[in-house]
């Protein structure tokens, strides 16, 4: 279902594996988080990236006008996304 949650990330730096535990913890399951990271793409440590694939969670990290643009689209598709976003 459509939902607005706060997430407590203030930048890049803060996305951590217990930020991201939110993001498993939806019901139902998401299948692709984007992750939009301020003015530009910011790169996120792989363990985190490879944990999320482990349950079952596609990561795409992008800046986040474009981070916006594909949560839009992949919602248009009713494909199963969420979006974690730090404002530019």
């Amino acid at each position: 279902p459509r939902s607005i949650l706060q997430w407590n990330v203030g930048s890049h730096r803060d996305i951590s594996h217990e930020s991201l535990s939110l993001f498993r913890l939806l019901e139902p399951q998401i299948e692709i988080l984007v992750l939009g990271t301020g003015d530009r793409v910011e790169r996120l440590h792989p363990t985190m990236l490879k944990q999320m694939r482990e349950c079952g969670i596609a990561v795409e990290v992008q800046d986040t006008a474009n981070a916006c643009a594909t949560f839009n689209f992949l919602m248009n598709e009713r494909r199963m996304v969420a979006a974690g976003l730090i404002p530019p």
